[in-house]
């Protein structure tokens, strides 16, 4: 029954917080019989118990309970072959959302040799606009996730394909993101690439695209701002804070720094 299955992958995380804080007593028990089940329901023919299983992959790596090497020798193959050009549509959806998301909860190694070559092709998918739109409205997070120069090398060049997709969503969710782009870049890049490709989605043919370039305005321009002087920078939760100087905090040390809330790359996948 598929509703016992799902029943069975929700109560998977929390065994495997018991068997973490009682290592002791069961030394392998997670790896030899926890870790299989959910990597085997993440091609289950049901989507509520593969929905179920891709939940309690990402609880399981957010909580630091997956080891390395299961990451790279048994996760990471199974969403590239769920991720692969002839996989079925709706399991090519699902494994390019997983890996978006587990993205930022693995070393910077593991996600630019083993995930970035596969994100690149489907954003370039020309088969699927679904998975051209997660890796857009995514687009950000990655670009955090491998750093600059992966970003300037392997990802900019996607990132203006997206940005010039006949589908409007494509470009809005490009726009949505600009900011957690740019901030990945150098300045170089940023003057010379950046800037004309942002003039580009401002002055699109359509008013959706428009709109979401005009309210990244203000983040983007504050991505040429230098964090020493200006003491802007971006949080690990996606916001543009404001770090107050030292004369500020003698003066004032019981005020709250001032953050401006921005959507990150992520929030914005819908």
């Amino acid at each position: 029954e598929p509703t016992v299955r799902t029943e069975l992958m929700e109560q998977i995380p929390p065994i495997a917080i018991f068997l973490q804080e009682s290592r002791p007593k069961f030394p392998a028990a997670f790896f030899e019989y926890l870790m299989p089940i959910v990597l085997r329901y993440l091609t289950d023919v049901n989507n509520q118990v593969r929905k179920a299983g891709q939940e309690a992959l990402l609880i399981l790596l957010e909580q630091d309970l997956v080891a390395q090497s299961d990451i790279e020798n048994k996760v990471c193959p199974i969403l590239l072959d769920l991720s692969a050009p002839d996989s079925d549509d709706e399991y090519k959806v699902e494994a390019v959302n997983i890996i978006c998301k587990m993205a930022s909860m693995l070393s910077r190694t593991t996600v630019e040799h083993m995930l970035l070559p596969r994100f690149c092709e489907l954003c370039s998918d020309g088969k699927l606009f679904q998975v051209r739109k997660i890796c857009a409205a995514n687009f950000g997070d990655i670009c955090n996730a491998v750093g600059q120069e992966a970003t300037e090398r392997l990802l900019i060049p996607k990132f203006f394909e997206l940005c010039s997709d006949s589908v409007w969503g494509m470009r809005k969710a490009c726009a949505e993101c600009f900011m957690a782009v740019s901030y990945t870049t150098s300045p170089e890049v940023r003057r010379s690439k950046l800037s004309p490709l942002f003039i580009s989605l401002i002055s699109d043919t359509c008013r959706w695209v428009r709109q979401a370039a005009f309210q990244s305005l203000g983040p983007f321009i504050s991505t040429f701002a230098n964090p020493s002087s200006a003491g802007l920078y971006i949080r690990e939760d996606g916001t543009l804070s404001i770090r107050p100087s030292a004369q500020d905090v003698n003066s004032s040390s019981c005020q709250p720094s001032n953050n401006i809330p921005l959507m990150s790359s992520s929030a914005n996948a819908a």
